[in-house]
Formats: C-alpha cells, structure tokens, sequence
C-alpha cells in the first residue's frame, strides 16, 4: 500500500486540527492557536499517533475531554472530535448554551445520524451561536491505528463487541445485529481512510460472514449513490492503491483458539502478556529502592511509570518482533555504544584544557576543536538514545523477571512442540504437578493448547488425572468446561487445526545459556528460535482468489452494483496487498507471525486488524465468562 495506514490516518488527523484544510507546508508561519476537545474514543485515536509536541507544533494549546469541568475561554476556536453518542451531542449543546469558545468545528469519529444534527442546529438556534458553529464534519476515523501494519476498532468499550459478547449462547438477535453494526461502522471507516473498495473472502457460518455480508452491503449503498459516494472525486485520488484492489479476508476467532493462549518469545508480544500494554504505551511499577523503610516508617509507595514505544524509536522498531534473548544481546549493544561515545567527550573535553604554544599542540587543539564541535551539536541525540536504551533495560528487566520466575522459556517450547505435534522430552501432567514452574494460569494455558491441539482427545481416566492436577495447583477449571463444549460444537475432535503444519519448516530449538557477563543475566533461560505458524486463514488467499483451500470462502466486489455472488466475475489475478481481519479479537503473536511470513513473499504487503486486542489473560477471562452464561442457561 502506497502509504501506511498509520500515515493515512495521521494526515487526516492533521488536516482535521488545520480547520479541515491541508496543512501549510511553511513551518515557519505560527499556527492558528486553538483547543481541542476529545471524548475517550478520540484520544485514543489520536494518542498512539500525534504525541503532545507535535499537537503543539499544529498550535493546540489545551486538550481536555469533552465531560471534564472546562472553564470559558471566549476568544479562542476550539475543534471537537468526538463519537455521535446521546450524550456527547447533550454536552456539547450546554457547551454552546454557555458559549465556552469564540468558534466550534465539530469533528464527528463516526458518521452523525440527521436526528442528532438536528439537535445540535436547534441548540445553536436557542443559544444564538448559528454563526459560531463554523464547520461540522464526519471524519470516518473510528478505528485505532497501532503500527505501519495492524489496526484495532476500539479500546473503550471493548467488551460490547469482544469475544464473550459475539459467543453467549444467551445472545439475542437484535443485540447480535447491533455487535455486527458497530464492527462494520468501523471498518467502514478504515476503507474510507485507506480510499480503497477491497474484494472481500469469508468463511461461511460464523461471524465473520455477517461482517462480510453487513460490510459489502454497506460498501454498495455508497458506492450506489455516486454523487455523494466516499470513495469517488479528489479527495480520494491521493488515497488510492496502486491499480490493484486490496484483498480483506475476514477470520473468526473461533477457527484458532489455542494462539491467544500461547506464551510467547518475541519482545511486543511478551510485553503484552506480561505488562500492562495498551495503546503503545507500557506503564510499570517501581520500586522504590532495595533500601528497607527505617522501623516504623510507613512503607515507600511504589510509583506507576509510563513508557511510550512509538514509531520514532529505531531500537523498538528493529526488535519488536526479535525472540527476547537477541533484545536483551542488543540493549546490552546499544549501551556499550553509547558509553564509548560518552567517553569520547569526556576524553575531548580534557584534551582542550591542553597547555603549551608549541605548533603541535596548536594544530592538535584546532582538530579538537572541529572535533568537539561536532561531538556537542551531537549531544541532543546522545541525550534522546540514552533515554531509549533506559527505557528498554527498565522494560526488558521487568519481562526478564516474569520469564525467570515463571519459567516461561520452558512453557513457550514445550507448547511450540505440541502446536507442531513434534516429540515431548517431559509429560504435561510432571509441568502441571512442578509447583516452581509457572502461575496457575500459566498451567491452565498449557493445558488448554494441549486439550485444543491433540488429535486424539484424552480418555476420561486421564482427563480426571490432568484435573485433579491442575485443581492441586490451584487452577480454575472453567475455562476448560467452556473449550471442551467448543471443541464438540466445532467438530475439532476429527478434523484438528493444522498448527506448525503452514508449509514453514520448523528450526530445531535449541538451548544455551546467554553471556554472563551482560547485563541480562540470562542464566537459566533457554535461547529459542521461534517456529512459523501461521494460521490456515492467514497462509491461504495469496496466491489467487480462487485458491483450492478457499474455494468454500464467499466472495463479495462491492463495486460489482447488479448480479448474485455466483454470477460475479472472479478475480484471478494474485493479490500483492490485503488485510487479514479477525472477528472476536486478535493478539501479537498472530501480527508478528503475519509480518514475518510476509516477508518471504517478495512484494507482497499485509496489515493485520482485529475487533480488540488481548493477551491471554484477558482471553481466558473472556472464555471464563462464556462458561458462567452457559452455566446459568442450564
């Protein structure tokens, strides 16, 4: 795709703070300062995109949300952009009723319905401020963009359109229907944004064909009403792919239900089972010092810091998806570099106190000089990768911690042997019984990868074994009451998914203690090579539409207007760009082995999209819940 989604949707962004016009390309001239007013779904829209310098830099000066105690400010315009809910159209009428600012340019993440436009038009009407109200807009940005390469459709609310939600066997029609709306609204949005009409791939019978027939439909009527159609005129000519139309294959969660469960290797996706990562943003807890508190003191409060892992930190952009001993080998890199150019000052700075007036110490003195010159103009990028190499020690001290304490390394391999059903070197049931390896949900994980992979289900005896096992070390058995109904209901049983088997050969993984003399003692913790596995729905598509695998997948062209599926001609050409979405939410360990696989396909670009965003134990929560109502319907 010609330009990133993260670029697409950051310059509309821009152009939204500009009053809806294009920036100016003149720096230089001081921007028109100006507030804005978000509700939750707008920051975090903006917040993994736009940090505050650069809001700064386009002349917002405050930024407050839309429901916090704001005080008038009557000679500055303000821009709003906010979701076209009851209550943020009632807020910001009592905003015009008090005449807060001097102009408002309303700015709607969604589209706005009439009724409510016309809400906002009698409000204006009543406060006399028709003339204040400059412009109303529907920006189609109600989606999160979190990489080049992979979006999500929200993070508040979440639950409203989340895994349990779509999977409660207590789920109405009606409450299904509006599920599948708010999905299709999004990406709605994200096709206006990309400026593209995709050829759309589903499998039949699950969730994932009502998005696909809900979004074709939706992509028709637009395209039906040419004279006001999103995706006709000029404003999309720079938004276009290239002559090719981007393939968007849509997966239910339900096909996979043992990656999100899987522990991890890769530094992105282990910050996320392990940390607290949302939005690109990690926040931590720190100690605050090895000092004990003198006697009776109260104990020191540990403080919450907050790290940004953005687009312009080089260090994260080359590791995120690197296994984590190579990380902790390059911290350690990256520091030692660091401190011979510090070195360097420092050894520049003496040498300038340099005494004498023979010629060679003058001649030396002026080399020095254009030496140190150099050496300080360089200072601020010093200053700027010593804060990024603190950043990540802090952060890949904190997953090295969880690794070593929970014995991580052991689970990740044990699982990888079992998702490519290689030969296991230790039994399931001696990991479930070891009381040092690992939490309880770290057993409850291991074992639903087991009972989700295996081709031949465990015999009741054994299962009674595995159970009791797993009730021993303190395991809440619910969510495998709710994986053992799944199974049956999918026919799992006979016709397993294929993992490890995506045509990828699998290294051997091999284990070796890390350098004891770097900073990241990695003693004791395996260095494993990550296997492939790519899931049967993302492997499958790339090399034609019509690929025997997906043959069964139905096939919509939205901009076909007339003819039934069976009648539209097919594209047969291979695709180079397209977007694996996955209904019911997706997580890190599919984005990086989507990006890796992509990257043996010369030419070929991918953007990976999910409904949320979840690491395992968000999941199993999720799958928990799902029991509860089962539970409660019996």
């Amino acid at each position: 795709m010609a330009a990133s989604v993260r670029e697409k949707q950051t310059v509309a962004l821009k152009r939204m703070l500009n009053f809806n016009a294009p920036p100016l390309k003149n720096t230089a001239a001081e921007p028109v300062w100006k507030v804005l007013i978000y509700d939750r779904f707008g920051q975090d829209i903006i917040s993994p995109l736009l940090s505050v310098k650069e809001l700064r830099d386009m002349g917002i000066t405050l930024h407050l949300l839309l429901h916090s105690d704001r005080d008038p400010i009557p000679d500055v315009p303000a821009i709003y952009f906010v979701m076209p809910t009851e209550e943020n159209i009632d807020r910001i009428c009592q905003d015009l009723r008090n005449q807060l600012y001097e102009s408002y340019y309303l700015n709607f993440i969604s589209a706005i319905s009439r009724s409510k436009l016309e809400d906002i038009a009698s409000a204006a009407l009543a406060a006399n401020a028709v003339s204040q109200v400059t412009k109303v807009f529907d920006q189609y940005l109600n989606f999160i963009t979190l990489e080049d390469d992979m979006f999500i459709l929200c993070h508040q609310n979440k639950e409203l359109i989340s895994y349990h939600a779509i999977n409660r066997p207590d789920i109405q029609d009606t409450d299904m229907d509006a599920i599948m709306d708010t999905i299709v609204d999004s990406l709605f949005c994200f096709f206006v944004t990309l400026g593209a009409v995709p050829i759309i791939r589903c499998p039949r019978g699950n969730a994932a064909e009502m998005v696909a027939v809900k979004l074709d439909k939706k992509l028709r009527e637009n395209l039906r009403d040419a004279r006001n159609s999103l995706f006709t005129g000029d404003s999309m000519a720079a938004g276009q792919f290239s002559f090719q139309r981007p393939l968007f294959v849509l997966a239910d969660r339900n096909v996979d239900m043992a990656t999100p469960l899987h522990h991890t290797w890769t530094y992105q996706a282990l910050i996320h089972d392990v940390l607290d990562f949302h939005l690109n943003r990690v926040m931590m807890e720190e100690g605050a010092g090895a000092e004990p508190s003198p006697a009776g003191a109260r104990p020191k409060k540990k403080s919450r810091k907050t790290y940004d892992l953005t687009a312009a930190d080089k260090f994260w952009q080359k590791h995120k998806g690197s296994p984590f001993p190579e990380v902790a080998e390059s911290v350690q890199e990256e520091l030692d570099t660091y401190r011979a150019q510090e070195d360097e000052v420092k050894r520049l700075k003496s040498i300038m106190g340099l005494e004498g007036e023979d010629e060679g110490a003058i001649s030396m003195l002026s080399d020095n000089t254009a030496k140190l010159t150099s050496a300080v103009s360089s200072l601020p990028e010093l200053l700027e990768k010593k804060r990024l190499i603190d950043l990540h020690t802090n952060v890949a001290t904190a997953v090295l911690d969880h690794i070593k304490s929970r014995k991580l390394d052991v689970y990740f391999e044990y699982e990888e042997k079992l998702m490519s059903k290689s030969t296991l070197d230790k039994s399931l049931l001696d990991i479930i019984s070891d009381p040092d390896a690992g939490t309880p949900e770290d057993k409850m994980r291991l074992f639903l990868i087991y009972y989700i992979t295996t081709q031949q289900a465990p015999t009741e005896s054994d299962l009674e074994q595995y159970k009791k096992a797993l009730l021993d070390a303190g395991c809440d058995l619910s969510p495998l009451t709710y994986i053992k109904q799944w199974k049956a209901f999918t026919k799992m049983a006979s016709t397993p998914a294929n993992y490890g088997n995506s045509g990828v050969k699998p290294m051997g993984l091999f284990s070796r203690v890390m350098n004891t003399g770097s900073q990241f003692v990695m003693e004791g913790v395996k260095n494993l090579v990550l296997k492939q596995h790519v899931s049967e729905t993302e492997s499958a598509d790339w090399s034609s539409v019509t690929s025997q695998e997906t043959d069964d997948y139905r096939y919509f062209d939205p901009k076909m207007l007339r003819g039934s599926e069976s009648s539209i001609p097919r594209n047969k050409n291979p695709f180079q760009e397209a977007i694996v979405f996955v209904v019911g939410g997706g997580n890190y360990i599919e984005y990086q082995n989507l990006v890796d696989y992509t990257k043996s396909k010369q030419g070929k670009k991918v953007v990976y999209g999910c409904s949320e965003l979840f690491n395992s134990a968000q999941f199993i929560k999720q799958v928990r819940a799902a029991d509860c109502s089962d539970m409660m319907l019996l």
